[in-house]
């Protein structure tokens, strides 16, 4: 190959046709469930739980944070209470 385009483009369609190949590997890999396992994925899931807690718990800690907001005839020893539950909590 005397043209250096010509070599630029072979290189590109092996690399096309090696990624395609890959491609279609893995899908056949994943079988009838098209999931396979990896251990990235497992904590992956191990991760979403994990921000799963803490979501529920910041959902639960605004609920209170909006009702101490809303509620206006609340004595201060009320709201000094409430407060340290809530940094009980963190």
């Amino acid at each position: 190959m005397d043209n250096p385009f010509a070599m630029v483009v072979a290189i590109i369609l092996i690399v096309t046709i090696g990624k395609v190949f890959t491609a279609r590997y893995r899908h056949e890999k994943r079988g009838d469930t098209g999931e396979t396992f990896s251990p990235a994925t497992a904590a992956s899931d191990a991760e979403n739980q994990r921000l799963r807690e803490e979501l529920k718990s910041m959902k639960e800690r605004l609920a209170v944070l909006e009702r101490l907001a809303t509620d206006s005839n609340d004595s201060g020893a009320r709201l000094d209470r409430e407060i340290e539950r809530l940094r009980d909590r963190s």
